[in-house]
């Protein structure tokens, strides 16, 4: 470690978005910290040198051992599920997670806290583009990641109102490689390739290159103003359009059939029955995700553009390159 390299904490930095940060921190040259659970999987940080803490976000003295010493924090960490029977951890890590991550930065002395929340907990008025402005209240989340999200997201700003050098960046939808998991957007990705999506539904998403949205992390520490939101966007597309790229990427016929909103509730009504009484495992579309389809999720980066830098490339290269990962990890089946 050179003179001139920070110490970064990044909590989560086992996770999709999250070991791109520390490979963003990495490359820069700074020492990483990385707050990582007792039963974390590790696989996305193979190969990757950094300091290993082991703590939960719930626990605020392992918290506070964490952050001792560092001078940025990155808290990427979150409880990111669609569908759950029990949704109090998931309230307790990634809010009162969020608190002990805030207050063990501040009593660190830490220059710099970059907040990872998501578009999820952004506004989107009928038929237009959200952007950090737009209003939204708790009442407009659709399930408990989102209010959960949206609730946290509330702790970063109003402990940025009392003086914490809190930045929030809201991602998008990422996609690339390493999202050994995967994301729920990373399971369509999947399904699609193994043909397990043969029909579509009427919606849209913002996609963005993980690897920018990682870049969009660090240009928040150096660069966002405290107390202010940044979305790391790029593509806004269809599904449908989605399903195109990926077709023309794998080689693969995208489905040609639209699902009735109301089919798709059907459907996953009783996914979510079977899930609940017999299985105890995620179903194959949830409630809370055919609640979200409803709307287009479409945002606009312009402010991150404006005041970071952020500028995020083409789409077509991370698809390919998630396609390349879930191939190569056995997630999907081969081009043959």
């Amino acid at each position: 470690m050179t003179m001139a390299s920070k110490t970064a904490l990044v909590t989560g930095g086992n996770g999709f978005v999250g070991c791109h940060v520390v490979r963003a921190l990495v490359a820069r040259g700074d020492h990483v910290r990385v707050l990582v659970r007792e039963s974390a999987d590790l696989s996305a940080l193979g190969g990757v040198d950094v300091e290993m803490v082991r703590g939960d976000l719930r626990d605020a003295a392992a918290v506070e051992r964490a952050a001792a010493g560092c001078d940025e924090v990155y808290h990427v960490a979150a409880d990111y599920r669609l569908w759950l029977t029990d949704p109090v951890p998931m309230y307790a890590t990634n809010v009162e997670g969020t608190k002990n991550m805030i207050r063990a930065a501040r009593t660190a002395g830490v220059k710099r806290i970059v907040h990872t929340s998501t578009v999820g907990a952004l506004g989107i008025p009928h038929g237009g583009v959200g952007r950090e402005d737009t209003p939204v209240a708790l009442a407009d989340m659709p399930g408990h990641y989102k209010r959960s999200k949206f609730l946290a997201e509330q702790e970063a700003l109003k402990a940025a109102r009392e003086g914490a050098p809190v930045v929030i960046v809201n991602p998008s939808t990422p996609i690339g490689e390493y999202d050994y998991k995967p994301t729920p957007t990373g399971r369509i990705i999947v399904d699609f390739l193994n043909r397990r999506m043969p029909a579509y539904l009427d919606t849209g998403l913002n996609l963005a290159d993980v690897a920018d949205v990682a870049r969009g992390h660090l240009l928040a520490a150096e660069r966002g103003r405290i107390g202010e939101k940044y979305i790391l966007g790029g593509e806004n597309l269809t599904l449908k359009d989605f399903f195109e790229r990926l077709s023309m990427l794998s080689g693969l016929v995208a489905p040609r059939v639209r699902i009735p909103y109301a089919v798709a509730y059907g459907f996953a009504l009783g996914a979510e029955a079977v899930s609940r009484t017999v299985t105890r495992r995620a179903p194959r579309a949830s409630l809370t995700e055919v609640r979200m389809a409803r709307k287009h999720m479409f945002f606009d980066s312009a402010k991150a553009r404006a005041e970071l830098g952020y500028m995020p490339g083409p789409v077509d290269e991370p698809i390919r390159r998630a396609i390349e990962f879930f191939r190569a990890t056995g997630a999907a089946r081969s081009a043959a």
